[in-house]
């Protein structure tokens, strides 16, 4: 009986661990898709902190996101979240978006 009150509390914990792990994956997901355009400095400097050229890429991560509205979350991939960014594209038909 004991053994099995402890399996029980031992498995309702780590279901409450993992419920607030997804939980706040989820808010930060969502903060980097709906963002006011004042948002876009620290956004853009998350998504460029690791790029060679920083001061470039936050220029055209900038760019992109006062026109979308949104930077995709980690430092690269990840723009199925923001279709607008993902699409845009420079005059000679390059991808603009870090």
């Amino acid at each position: 009986m004991a053994i099995s009150k402890a399996l029980i509390a031992s498995l309702l914990v780590s279901l409450l661990v993992f419920h607030l792990v997804e939980a706040d994956q989820a808010v930060i997901f969502f903060r980097y898709i709906y963002m006011n355009r004042s948002d876009c400095g620290s956004a853009c400097a998350g998504r460029c902190r690791l790029s060679s050229r920083p001061n470039l890429c936050k220029r055209a991560c900038g760019t992109c996101c006062e026109r979308c509205n949104c930077v995709p979350p980690g430092t690269s991939g990840n723009e199925d979240v923001c279709p607008c960014y993902a699409n845009m594209t420079t005059h000679g038909g390059k991808h603009k978006c870090p």
